[in-house]
């Protein structure tokens, strides 16, 4: 069995922190120890590890990917989206987080973020927490 929540995205590309509800599940597991893992079923949108004190950062992934991938280009793929698959390709559909004392492990400035590339949409985050 899995867990799953919503996000709202509000822009064509963004990333959105879900610390919180990640976290709210792993505490309503009752897990003190295991494995998180975090999947998004979608094609062109993600979720990546990165540092989350700092809002450039994110800025900054957003910038770089929309310069090496622009929106529009000599794609093939007839929807306008192409640009949103390819860089949901690179980011990746999951993560992994170590849960120990029914916390995830994470470095000082690490935080989840579920990536939007083709917003704003309502999407669904899946989440399952394993014991050791």
């Amino acid at each position: 069995m899995f867990d799953k929540f919503s996000v709202s995205t509000p822009a064509r590309v963004c990333m959105i922190s879900i610390d919180n509800e990640v976290e709210g599940i792993i505490k309503k597991s009752g897990i003190q120890n295991g494995i998180c893992v975090i999947y998004v079923p979608h094609t062109t949108a993600g979720v990546t590890i990165n540092e989350g004190a700092d809002p450039a950062v994110m800025s900054d992934i957003i910038d770089c990917l929309n310069k090496l991938i622009p929106s529009h280009g000599n794609y093939r793929h007839m929807e306008g989206n192409s640009d949103a698959h390819i860089k949901t390709s690179l980011i990746g559909a999951s993560e992994h987080i170590i849960i120990e004392e029914g916390k995830p492990v994470r470095g000082t400035w690490q935080k989840l973020f579920f990536c939007e590339f083709d917003g704003p949409r309502n999407r669904q985050v899946y989440v399952k927490v394993i014991g050791e």
